[in-house]
């Protein structure tokens, strides 16, 4: 019998003996930057002669690894595979499904430290963050695990007269996983593990930012004895083979997290009925956000600026959950304003695989373009108090940067920039503070800040988010305690790592036998 879950310890990086081994697994990823990475498509290696390499953003020279590309032959090849594995391993029994999971969740419990290594060094993680990455990817194999066990004993028939109903529920078929780059280990194994552990198999189509993680997780299935085609690796251009993934007729889900943009594509996609297909095509996508942290005139304003810096700034802005805007009621708003500047001031940027790095790099050079452009839209639109421009180093540094004055409806209060950008908003009271928190397009995450009890269930039943938290930040969300998923345009709600998440992944068949 299974323990109850709980969530993965953070490692206690003050203990001189886990710094040590953080740093001899950052040399271990640095030796292997020469190393070739192939497909894997039915438990085989696949090649293909056409390659891409990832680049470290904290050093832009610097090669991590070399990738063989799927093109669309490929993804031919992998369906196939993955077809002819669904036929066996759609009939293997849940507990056995979650074994393969609790067996990969004590594997990369071991090679915790490594795996924190190349996500500091693919795509510019600090060590805390990188760390709370990997705790979130083992809490999504144990909890998913357990959570295929109690789905399997889920019977949701009342008895009927002179008849044994039962609703059983069954894999869904070949699923298309298209992860992002900014929680590479996390929510690629999230997905992933969701989609197996109910009896589907895969094709995992990796972020072109971090193939290297995509394909640690790859070696951890391996090791731990996943049956060949379940899971296949394709790495590849969006471009190239990513509609292609999505139209496919033999795909029966996709399940995406990335940009809305990429997102509505994909459901527009989806919706298409391709020649040969026979089903409704389902799609899980998570979108993004444009997150806010509120500010009441009788909150501790001291917690409430750390909460609202560590949540605009940690793992530099590039969390869908991000605090993007702080609205502050103008009783207190300079304050805010006096306080948070203290705090981000202190803020170091710099090469992730220093421990003292507080903030790394952005991801990519078209990330830094994209935030330097919104940066200049703030200099015209609000008053910059701090940061506001690139900050020292070859990889791609940007200085924490607070605006305020920023005023509603403006691109800076509206749009998702996906960086350490931050919008200050003055509002008259904590009514209309509410009311520009839910101005926007999407309804992600959110945080209140306040001891009134009565705006505390005001914020609860007004304040339209997927994840709502109050008197906290509004990042860290906690598998299991936290189901993670927003309204409107930050997609279909799916709540990854709650109760109800892995029934997205399979269908309800009802049987019935008459008592003759």
């Amino acid at each position: 019998m299974l323990s109850p879950f709980h969530n993965e310890s953070f490692t206690d990086f003050s203990k001189p003996e886990n710094r040590q081994k953080q740093q001899e697994a950052l040399k271990l990823v640095a030796s292997q930057s020469a190393r070739e990475y192939p497909l894997f498509i039915g438990g085989r290696d696949v090649t293909t002669g056409r390659t891409f390499k990832s680049m470290n953003p904290s050093h832009t020279s610097q090669v991590v690894g070399t990738f063989h590309k799927a093109g669309q032959a490929e993804v031919d090849l992998a369906m196939k595979a993955a077809l002819e594995a669904f036929e066996k391993w759609r009939w293997v029994a849940p507990k056995e499904r979650a074994i393969i999971l609790l067996k990969a969740a004590a594997v990369m419990r071991r090679r915790k430290l490594e795996v924190n290594a190349w996500m500091i060094t693919e795509i510019g993680k600090s060590w805390p963050e990188a760390d709370a990455d990997t705790s979130e990817a083992i809490d999504f194999l144990e909890f998913y695990a357990r959570e295929a066990l109690r789905w399997s004993e889920v019977k949701g028939a009342t008895p009927f007269p002179n008849e044994f109903p039962e609703l059983n529920y069954i894999p869904l078929g070949v699923g298309a996983i298209i992860p992002p780059w900014n929680f590479p280990m996390a929510i690629l194994t999230g997905m992933t593990a969701a989609a197996i552990v109910t009896g589907n198999t895969v094709l995992l189509k990796p972020a072109s930012d971090t193939p290297c993680i995509g394909y640690l997780l790859v070696e951890i299935m391996r090791e731990v004895g996943l049956p060949a085609g379940v899971l296949n690796f394709i790495p590849g251009s969006g471009g190239e083979i990513g509609d292609y993934l999505v139209t496919h007729p033999k795909t029966r889900f996709i399940s995406f997290t990335g940009s809305k943009e990429v997102g509505l594509r994909i459901i527009n996609l989806a919706s298409q009925v391709s020649p040969g297909q026979i089903w409704v095509k389902r799609v899980v996508a998570e979108m993004g956000g444009k997150d806010t942290i509120v500010v009441d005139a009788d909150a501790d304003l001291q917690e409430a600026a750390t909460a609202i810096a560590a949540s605009a700034f940690g793992f530099q802005g590039q969390k869908c959950s991000a605090c993007s805007r702080a609205i502050v009621v103008e009783e207190v708003y300079d304050r805010i304003i006096a306080l948070l500047t203290e705090r981000v001031k202190k803020l170091t940027v710099g090469p992730p695989e220093d421990p003292s790095t507080y903030m790394g790099p952005v991801a990519n050079q078209a990330s830094e373009e994209k935030i330097l452009g919104y940066i200049e839209i703030g200099k015209k639109d609000g008053r910059l108090i701090c940061g506001g421009a690139k900050a020292p180093g070859e990889g791609y540094y940007i200085q924490p940067t607070i605006f305020a004055d920023i005023q509603p409806g403006t691109p800076l209060d509206q749009e998702e920039i996906f960086g350490p950008v931050l919008a200050v908003i003055k509002a008259k009271n904590f009514e209309e503070a509410i009311r520009i928190a839910n101005s926007t397009e999407f309804g992600l995450t959110g945080a209140v800040w306040t001891r009134d009890r009565y705006k505390i269930e005001e914020a609860k039943k007004k304040f339209h988010v997927g994840n709502l938290y109050v008197n906290r930040k509004c990042t860290g969300a906690m598998v299991g305690a936290h189901p993670f998923g927003g309204f409107n345009m930050s997609g279909t709600d799916s709540k990854a790592g709650g109760m109800d998440y892995l029934g997205l992944f399979m269908q309800a068949k009802s049987v019935s036998e008459r008592l003759i």
